[in-house]
């Protein structure tokens, strides 16, 4: 009978609705109220989250580059991060479109500190790029990452290299040890979710890439291909991208630059291209009809004045420059110069952009799936985070409960009937106790105070949590798992 009396006890109630008068009653008298386990009186576990950046549509490319996190020294950001932090978490995300910064600590977390960060590290004046960041915070950023993820924030809508490298901004922090309990499910989740979104929308049909509209370009120039030198300057994943393309046209030669041979060779050849040194660039700009640069340099790799001193080599022919780099490859005086076309991020953004709204439908049905993971991924956090003191509340009134019936049963002696009906009276009194307190916690907005209900309960109750819920995923991704796609 005791572990029937105990089941009884412990099932949990089904929510009810709470008046609104009465949240913003319990909110007046908690919400300044420090919690011994949750985070902060005034935040939620998801709130905690702070998102700093910019992007393309926010920033112009002479921006974007100056503050290009260079992957080499991503770590040393990341480890000045987190000494601003505290000890905080910190993602740093840096592609060609956007440089932005997924932040986490204990404490609130001063924007003007983060300005600072970036001023400082890329010996940039704050000045310069203020007005162009935005912010987030919370479930804005949670909605933000996801959508980047699915791809759509990018320039490209239904690309599929920017989930890669969200997710290589995640395992740099990481490997880092700059992440923690809440950037590890989030970051975890978003790479889910843009796999899902990628996956099972029709997203990626159709779409018009910026390596699609640098041919469309090309043949405005040139009529034909078969007798055109085609230079590759630099063998990352965007030049191959493009570089593809180009093939396709069918040039007279296809060039790959690379400061390492075999690099270069391995990147020309399934076009059946030549890998050339970079020492040689020069002498092969003279060749050259078509020349993509995307190389990941500091500074420029094409100056005007190293350009302007090929041009009578070059007997003044035309030559297309598609500089897909950031920082860019190419000083925009070379674009000046006589008979050169020089394109860059910024330029192939604007054609992009047209095509856009022809593609409505396909864009409308990934966002809903990306706002339904984004609600299941809050709920899961916000569960997670109070289901400790959830289990504490049930398991102190279980034991009062239990240890009051015994002694009761144990003096009065009932047969089973009188038992049956006093173990269902217990059973009762316990939900109506612990069922306004808990729905109050899983049901409540994270603004309307949830802390302040949970500080409000650990005292009204007299429960006490030595340890913090997110103990499992402080050191990793391990523990509990984010809700499955």
């Amino acid at each position: 009978m005791r572990r029937r009396v105990a089941q009884l006890i412990r099932r949990r109630p089904a929510p009810r609705v709470l008046s609104h008068r009465y949240r913003i009653y319990i909110a007046s008298l908690f919400s300044n109220a420090p919690g011994s386990w949750l985070l902060a009186p005034d935040s939620s576990t998801v709130r905690r989250l702070l998102l700093i950046g910019l992007n393309h549509t926010t920033a112009p490319l002479d921006v974007r580059e100056r503050l290009a996190f260079a992957p080499h020294r991503t770590p040393a950001a990341l480890a000045q991060l987190r000494a601003l932090l505290a000890g905080g978490e910190a993602v740093i995300l840096s592609t060609c479109n956007r440089v932005e910064l997924y932040l986490s600590a204990a404490d609130e977390i001063d924007r003007a500190a983060v300005v600072g960060f970036l001023a400082d590290f890329h010996g940039v004046a704050a000045e310069a790029f203020a007005e162009h960041l935005y912010e987030m915070r919370g479930r804005a950023v949670v909605e933000h990452l996801f959508g980047v993820a699915s791809s759509l924030d990018s320039m490209v809508l239904g690309e599929t290299q920017i989930l890669g490298q969200v997710r290589g901004a995640y395992e740099t922090s990481l490997a880092a040890g700059a992440t923690g309990p809440l950037l590890n499910p989030l970051f975890q989740r978003a790479v889910a979710v843009g796999r899902e979104v990628l996956g099972k929308s029709r997203l990626s049909e159709g779409r018009v890439s910026v390596a699609s509209v640098a041919v469309d370009y090309a043949r405005r120039i040139f009529d034909h291909f078969g007798d055109k030198t085609v230079l590759c300057v630099g063998t990352g994943k965007m030049a191959a991208l493009v570089l593809r393309r180009f093939a396709e046209l069918k040039p007279g030669k296809l060039l790959v630059c690379s400061r390492d041979a075999d690099r270069a060779t391995a990147v020309a050849e399934p076009f059946g291209g030549t890998g050339v040194l970079f020492s040689d660039m020069q002498r092969h700009l003279v060749q050259s009809d078509i020349v993509i640069t995307s190389t990941g340099a500091p500074h420029a790799v094409i100056t005007r004045q190293t350009f302007e001193g090929l041009l009578r080599q070059r007997r003044y022919r035309p030559i297309f420059l598609i500089d897909i780099a950031v920082p860019r490859d190419v000083e925009a005086g070379v674009g000046e110069l006589e008979s050169v076309y020089l394109y860059n991020l910024d330029d192939l953004q604007e054609v992009v952009l047209q095509t856009a709204g022809a593609r409505q439908s396909a864009t409308d049905v990934a966002r809903r799936m990306v706002s339904r993971q984004v609600e299941a991924f809050t709920q899961w956090h916000r569960q997670r985070a109070i289901g400790p003191l959830i289990d504490a509340l049930y398991k102190r009134s279980g034991e009062i409960a239990q240890a009051e019936l015994q002694r009761t049963l144990g003096k009065m002696q009932p047969g089973d009937k009188d038992r049956a009906y006093m173990e269902e009276l217990v059973h009762r009194i316990v939900q109506k106790i612990l069922h306004e307190p808990v729905r109050q916690l899983r049901d409540s907005e994270p603004h309307e105070g949830v802390p302040g209900y949970a500080h409000a309960l650990e005292k009204l109750f007299g429960l006490n949590r030595a340890e913090s819920p997110e103990r499992d995923a402080a050191n990793g991704p391990q523990g509990e798992n984010p809700p499955q796609a």
